[in-house]
């Protein structure tokens, strides 16, 4: 066979018949969570695509299109990478528990785990902690499983027990476990970091540092390269307390102020979730927001604008806790999919194609 012969195109017969089977899954765990939110009650919400803001975190990255007013004016918007802006507007406006089932959209992004569109599932849970949507997350997950027939959740050889009760780690302790690295020792009580102290770390224990690495890139390569491909094997791994600097939508913890209420939900070392006890300091969200833009335009040349109403809203949003999960990503592990185009009804196309 021709290797650089192209595959064929998702629609055909043949190719179909592969795919079927997965996306009939999708379909029933849909139809499943649609009926786990409607049983704790939960009222399911639809956001508009096109925003303002499509988020304002450095390292993610929009598709910009622009709308004509009615006089012909030209006004510019982006395709939202989350629903998260409306659904904390929703919030504000009364709302107390919501889920959401939204199509986003990330430019930069594709693999087998990422699509430039796909699916995420959100929710929100107004006066409760976010201990609550890690429960959440542990009756999703095995409620998957349930509905496709499967005792395990898997991706390239590697295995997940929904069922079994789930390992919970804080960041600091994954980084001392898998690297021997002391994140915390580089985190001031006010949430300000060392860089010179965290690459002096990564030297030694014989990972690269780079002149230009700030103290996010040097975090972010311990998480990728040593404790990701470690989590969620054999049962699941919630990671949580991320450094404050690192959660720029989530609050302090009450425990220690170098540390946030975020976690994230991981399965043979795959993102699943990524939880908040949301930040409702319109202030102190307006400061990490502009930090986090300013690190946009160092690396990228570019920035977002911020999203003023959002900021209004969260000065009257309640005390929260959030969730995002990527639903394409659940369905591939309880399916058994190996590409996330596999698990999507109608992909996007190739670029190029």
């Amino acid at each position: 066979m021709n290797s650089s012969a192209k595959a064929s195109p998702w629609w055909t017969s043949s190719v179909h018949a592969d795919r079927r089977p997965f996306l009939i899954g999708r379909n029933a765990i849909q139809a499943a969570l649609r009926g786990f939110f409607a049983r704790e009650d939960f009222i399911e919400v639809d956001t508009a695509v096109l925003q303002v803001s499509p988020g304002n975190e450095a390292h993610l990255h929009a598709f910009a299109t622009e709308a004509l007013t009615t006089d012909g004016q030209r006004a510019p918007f982006y395709l939202h990478t989350s629903p998260e802006f409306a659904c904390k507007k929703l919030l504000a406006a009364g709302e107390e528990r919501i889920s959401c089932f939204a199509h986003v959209y990330r430019n930069r992004e594709r693999g087998p785990l990422h699509h430039p569109e796909f699916t995420m599932l959100e929710w929100y849970r107004a006066g409760e902690s976010y201990e609550s949507l890690m429960m959440d997350c542990v009756r999703i997950l095995a409620l998957a499983a349930e509905t496709v027939k499967t005792g395990t959740l898997a991706y390239r050889g590697g295995e997940s027990d929904p069922f079994a009760g789930p390992e919970r780690v804080s960041v600091a302790e994954a980084f001392e476990r898998h690297a021997g690295i002391d994140l915390l020792a580089s985190v001031a009580t006010d949430g300000s970091t060392d860089r010179n102290h965290l690459a002096a770390e990564l030297r030694r224990v014989g990972m690269r540092v780079a002149d230009d690495d700030g103290w996010a890139d040097l975090f972010s390569r311990v998480l990728v390269e040593k404790i990701e491909p470690r989590l969620g094997f054999g049962r699941i791994t919630i990671l949580d307390e991320y450094p404050v600097s690192e959660a720029a939508l989530a609050r302090p913890s009450a425990r220690d102020p170098r540390v946030a209420e975020r976690f994230e939900l991981y399965a043979c070392g795959v993102e699943l979730a990524n939880g908040f006890g949301e930040l409702t300091n319109a202030a102190e969200q307006r400061r990490r927001f502009e930090i986090e833009m300013a690190e946009k335009a160092r690396v990228y040349g570019e920035t977002y604008p911020i999203d003023e109403d959002f900021l209004a809203a969260l000065a009257l949003m309640p005390e929260a806790s959030g969730i995002a999960l990527g639903f394409d990503r659940l369905v591939m592990l309880a399916t058994g999919a190996s590409r996330i185009d596999q698990v999507l009804w109608a992909p996007v196309a190739e670029y190029g194609r």
